[in-house]
C-alpha cells in the first residue's frame, strides 16, 4: 500500500497543477490563426505565382490586366485598367489595395507593372519620386510580388 501511495500520490500531484485550457481556447485560437490568415500579406500571399509566359512578350501595356501603379514623388496611383481610373495612395497603403482587389484583378499571378511618373520638375523632386519608388519596391517583395518595371513615357 505504502508503494502504491508512493507511486500514485505524485501523479496525481502533477496532473493537479497541469493547466487546462480555458473552454473556448481552441476557438480563440483558431479565430487568431484565421486572423492571420487575412493580413494583407497573407492574402497577396495565397495569389498564385507570377506566370511570365502570359505577360513578358507584352508590347502594349493597354493590354496589362493585372495591377498597374505608377509612382509620383508623394503618392503613388493605382491604376484602375478597366475604367482607366488612377487612384491616388500613400506609399504605405499599397500593399493594403492590393490585398483588397479581388482574384481576378491578377490574372498573371502575383506580378505588378509598377512605372514611375513621366514628367519630372526638379532634382528634389527625383529625390522623391526614388524615395517613394524604393518604398514600394521594398513592399512589394516582402510579398514576394514580382515587379514588371515598365519604362516612363
Amino acid at each position: 500500500m505504502r508503494r502504491f501511495a508512493a507511486v500514485v500520490l505524485p501523479l496525481m500531484l502533477i496532473s493537479c497543477s497541469i493547466p487546462k485550457a480555458a473552454p473556448g481556447a481552441a476557438e480563440e485560437g483558431a479565430a487568431q490563426e484565421a486572423a492571420a490568415q487575412d493580413t494583407p500579406s497573407a492574402r497577396i500571399q495565397a495569389i498564385a505565382d507570377a506566370k511570365p509566359d502570359l505577360y513578358r512578350s507584352m508590347k502594349d501595356m493597354k493590354n496589362w490586366r493585372n495591377p498597374y501603379l505608377i509612382v509620383r514623388k508623394d503618392a503613388v496611383g493605382l491604376l484602375d485598367v478597366n475604367n482607366n481610373e488612377e487612384r491616388m495612395l500613400k506609399p504605405e497603403a499599397v500593399l493594403q489595395a492590393l490585398a483588397d482587389l479581388p482574384s481576378s484583378a491578377w490574372p498573371y499571378g502575383r506580378v505588378v507593372a509598377v512605372q514611375e511618373i513621366g514628367i519630372v520638375g526638379s532634382e528634389q523632386d527625383q529625390v522623391e519620386i526614388r524615395r517613394t519608388k524604393g518604398i514600394v519596391a521594398g513592399t512589394l517583395a516582402e510579398v514576394h510580388v514580382v515587379i514588371n518595371w515598365v519604362p516612363s513615357a
